[in-house]
């Protein structure tokens, strides 16, 4: 990946403070001035410069005002907000239900018309069967201890599918072959979750492609993300749920899918990857 996770919101932060820096050299500030002005200790100034210490909104609002820069401190309290909101526990997301969960992705996906979906653990929802969607949302339900509202899960995940029919949306998917090969439900799910696969490949407004294994790889497997227009990207990690908007960081997923997608076999040769998955579940 050309990222880590947690490197993303480390880098989001740094750039917070670099940005904090711009306008500190701009107004010809040293670092101890800088404090001075603020009634701050000047090593608070340093752990905010190098991101260390994440400020608060107060500090932003305060540090534009001691430079000068009142007007900016709006934009830069928001890109705190966005660097804050980033990462969210799966527990705290899940807290309400997983149905509402699943009905809280919705309107991102209705305002997005273009998609790519990189897997490297299971199938993505959007082209997942119901059973399929069963088995998974249930190990998430008795793993995580959750409120067992798992077959409403099941029908709104089903639902938010009708964007794939909708409109004039776009999708690519990718999926690691070992994706095709975990089982997960049991043979006859899987069965049916590649037969689908093979019938969504189809639809003229879906690209799948098949990362497959093999010993030379010049870009390893990373963990799952979703790329939502050029304006989001979502992470799915084991602890938590990564949200990143910052155009950078957007781009370098976008880059990563790129790269992915010309390892991945697409149309035939990916339809016989799936069909000698299958053929291994009797």
């Amino acid at each position: 990946m050309a990222a880590s996770a947690s490197s993303s919101v480390q880098r989001a932060r740094q750039n917070l403070a670099d940005r904090l820096g711009e306008i500190q050299r701009d107004a010809g500030l040293r670092g101890r001035e800088l404090a001075a002005a603020c009634g701050w200790y000047p090593s608070k100034v340093s752990r905010l410069l190098n991101a260390h210490t994440p400020p608060s909104e107060d500090d932003i609002r305060e540090w534009c005002r001691a430079c000068g820069a009142e007007e900016l401190a709006a934009d830069l309290v928001a890109s705190l907000r966005a660097v804050e909101g980033m990462f969210i526990e799966w527990r705290r997301m899940e807290r309400a239900g997983l149905k509402v969960a699943q009905e809280a992705r919705l309107p991102l996906y209705e305002r997005t018309n273009r998609f790519r979906s990189y897997s490297s653990w299971l199938v993505p929802g959007l082209i997942q069967t119901p059973g399929y969607t069963t088995a998974a949302l249930q190990a998430i339900q008795q793993r995580r201890g959750l409120v067992d509202d798992v077959q409403a899960a099941v029908a709104a995940r089903m639902e938010r599918q009708r964007v794939l029919h909708e409109g004039h949306r776009r999708f690519a998917f990718l999926v690691e072959e070992s994706v095709l090969r975990c089982g997960i439900g049991g043979g006859g799910v899987m069965r049916d979750q590649l037969h689908h696969l093979t019938t969504v490949g189809s639809l003229p407004n879906v690209s799948l492609g098949v990362v497959p294994m093999r010993p030379d790889r010049v870009r390893w497997p990373a963990e799952g993300f979703w790329i939502f227009d050029n304006a989001q990207v979502n992470v799915e990690l084991v602890s938590g749920y990564l949200t990143i908007t910052q155009p950078s960081e957007i781009k370098l997923y976008a880059e990563t899918f790129g790269e992915l997608a010309e390892l991945a076999l697409h149309g035939a040769a990916a339809r016989e990857l799936i069909t000698s998955a299958a053929a291994l579940l009797g």
